[in-house]
């Protein structure tokens, strides 16, 4: 679209396509998509492409050949080349589509040389991104909820944005091209205006799914628990009540009536003020049974966030511990769950902070089905004002072997919160579209190297001629940032509310629960069994034996399990204090270094994205300094150990 950019899809990505000859079999929408996208690369650059229908096709011989071999549906789809041309073919409608644009991603690669018919699957079957976005502009957190890319592509003035909808369409494109098949358009916090949505609002939504339709984005929605109480005029919302119940079923007819292929709900219940069973005695299992229930004759999903916890504790209380939450809340609930309802686990067991060990609830419960959650909006790392490519975290969740099996293999699902908004760039930062593309392919692909997925957005993204440099500039960011904020593992330490900047004891005193514990003698959390909040006996007992003792606990994690002196020895020979105050000197001076490389591409990026990128790195290296200045400043005034190479530390 005119003015927006085209992220990983420009027009020049499309050329090896489009100079050449393609042939297309098959019928429906999806295949209509393929047609439309190698028809406007061809009209572009002077290939063709024909449609084996009832006509006659062009006679050969073929470049390239798309072909549809069923009807029951799926994903996956076999590519290959030999004598003869490139081929693509599937047994469903969106494997076709998958597979054009894996040939996008190849470029003129796909066209040369043999290449062994393979066959391509995506390991996770749902791929969704979660969007925080508020119909009506909420008073403290906006338009977007942790969005820093503008306003919604949904939703503006309190109704779907019809003006916008070709955008939203461009979007799900972006989103296909990278493997993101879902979608849930409204936030989790379900306040009264998203509320209307599940019912005299749906039309909104369907109009939102009508765009996304014709890329195989299913559209979700989150509804609050309270519904029966806020839409349906019920004296109660308890999952037992046979009211309740027929309330949501006719509800959710409804729902599928205007959008067949409606995906599910997602639900944040008992959570931060949210509305859920426990005002009733009943169980999350209760709760999300109930949805289950009502989705289950359509084929729909219910997505339960495990996203629970006490958010009113007493700091005093050195027992209470926020990370055990959701392993106390869920595991005992393990095979209670109805087959469609999926337990929605964030990676780590606190909110998203740039170092957190991976969540103990994944692979404590082999009975029910799990989705793996993670922030691409940078909520904790940089808000998109600073680059932090999150591939390499995210990477490592999903390769843990909680006990024995990776992650990616435990789930059923993966989910991230989504870092778009109305933006012209779509994620406010250019370079945080990184974010959102490795997310997709990782999704499909979770043990995939992430540097290649990075090297493959960067040439589509950009063509090949800034490709080192943008590789080097990306690759440390997630570690740069780390160096500069928390250190090993202790994580917040950032500005209660808005969550930008540093405040070393924003959150010390909260009821919030997230605390570092600094004092005159050390720092961290003891969360060991012998004599902190047991959190570290919720893993499988090989990780519970390491995590226990500060001599076995990796170094940067050691923080989050252990309270140590600032004078404990780490396995790189540093003590915690020179630990601290080294990489948060290194930090700055990496941000510094990225800073100049970036500068280096400025004749080799298009202008406006090099001008906002470059102006982004001035607002990050600002940030990082203050963070590194007041992070010393602070460990040296409650340590008195100074800095062993004599550095000004303020």
């Amino acid at each position: 679209m005119q003015g927006v950019d085209p992220a990983w899809l420009p027009d020049e990505a499309f050329r090896p396509i489009g100079t050449r000859r393609t042939l297309i079999r098959g019928s429906g929408p999806l295949v209509d998509t393929v047609h439309g996208e190698v028809a406007e690369a061809c009209g572009r650059f002077g290939g063709s492409v024909s449609r084996d229908s009832a006509a006659s096709p062009e006679p050969g011989p073929y470049d390239l050949v798309l072909e549809l071999t069923g009807t029951e549906g799926g994903e996956t789809y076999t590519f290959g080349r030999g004598d003869g041309p490139t081929t693509v073919t599937a047994s469903g409608a969106s494997g076709l589509l998958y597979g054009l644009f894996h040939v996008v991603r190849l470029g003129e690669a796909a066209f040369h040389g043999d290449r062994q018919r393979v066959q391509h699957a995506p390991a996770l079957a749902l791929r969704m991104l979660d969007h925080w976005d508020n119909v009506a502009v909420h008073p403290v957190m906006g338009q977007v909820e942790r969005g820093y890319a503008g306003g919604s592509l949904f939703w503006a003035d309190g109704r779907a944005r019809g003006e916008l909808l070709g955008r939203v369409r461009a979007y799900g494109r972006l989103l296909a091209a990278c493997g993101i098949n879902a979608v849930a358009v409204n936030n989790v916090n379900v306040h009264e205006a998203e509320a209307h949505l599940l019912t005299d609002r749906i039309g909104d939504v369907a109009e939102i799914a009508g765009a996304l339709r014709p890329y195989g984005i299913r559209t979700h929605l989150s509804v609050t628990f309270a519904a029966p109480m806020v839409l349906g005029g019920l004296p109660t919302a308890d999952p037992l009540d046979e009211a309740v119940r027929a309330w949501w079923a006719e509800a959710t007819a409804q729902v599928y009536e205007a959008i067949p292929d409606f995906g599910g709900f997602v639900v944040k219940a008992d959570s931060e003020g949210q509305p859920g069973p426990f005002a009733y005695g009943r169980s999350h299992a209760d709760g999300a049974n109930m949805l289950a229930a009502a989705l289950e004759p359509y084929g729909g999903t219910v997505h339960w966030r495990a996203f629970v916890y006490d958010h009113r504790q007493d700091w005093r209380d050195r027992r209470t511990d926020r990370a055990r939450a959701a392993y106390d809340h869920f595991v005992p609930l393990d095979g209670q769950f109805a087959d469609n309802a999926v337990l929605q686990v964030k990676h780590g067991p606190m909110d998203f902070q740039v170092r957190e060990p991976v969540s103990p609830l994944i692979g404590a419960m082999p009975r029910t089905r799990l989705a793996v959650e993670v922030q691409a909006t940078q909520e904790y790392t940089g808000q998109q004002r600073h680059v932090c490519w999150l591939g390499p975290m995210w990477s490592e969740v999903l390769r843990f072997r909680p006990d024995g099996v990776a992650v990616a293999d435990l789930a059923d699902a993966m989910v991230a919160v989504s870092n778009v908004g109305d933006d012209p760039f779509w994620t406010g930062h250019p370079l945080a579209q990184a974010n959102l593309y490795t997310f997709g392919r990782l999704a499909w692909q979770p043990d995939a190297d992430p540097g290649a997925i990075l090297d493959e957005w960067i040439r589509l993204t950009f063509g090949p001629g800034p490709a080192s440099g943008l590789h080097a500039v990306l690759d440390g960011s997630w570690r740069t940032y780390e160096k500069y904020t928390a250190p090993l593992g202790v994580g917040w330490m950032v500005q209660p509310g808005h969550h930008y900047g540093p405040s070393i004891d924003g959150y010390e005193y909260s009821p919030w629960g997230t605390y570092h514990f600094a004092d005159r003698d050390g720092i961290g959390v003891d969360r060991s069994v012998a004599t902190g909040t047991g959190y570290a006996g919720q893993y499988a007992k090989a990780w519970a034996e390491v995590y226990e003792s500060p001599d076995t606990c990796p170094d940067e994690l050691l923080l989050f399990f252990h309270h140590v002196a600032y004078g404990h020895v780490l396995r790189s020979g540093k003590t915690v204090i020179q630990h601290i105050y080294d990489t948060h000197f290194e930090g700055v001076e990496e941000v510094e270094a990225a800073q100049r490389v970036w500068a280096g591409l400025a004749d080799l990026v298009d202008p406006a994205r090099h001008a906002r990128v470059a102006e982004l790195y001035e607002e990050q290296l600002r940030s990082s300094r203050g963070w590194r200045d007041q992070i010393n400043s602070y460990f040296l005034r409650k340590s008195g150990v100074p800095d062993a190479h004599g550095r000004r530390i303020y």
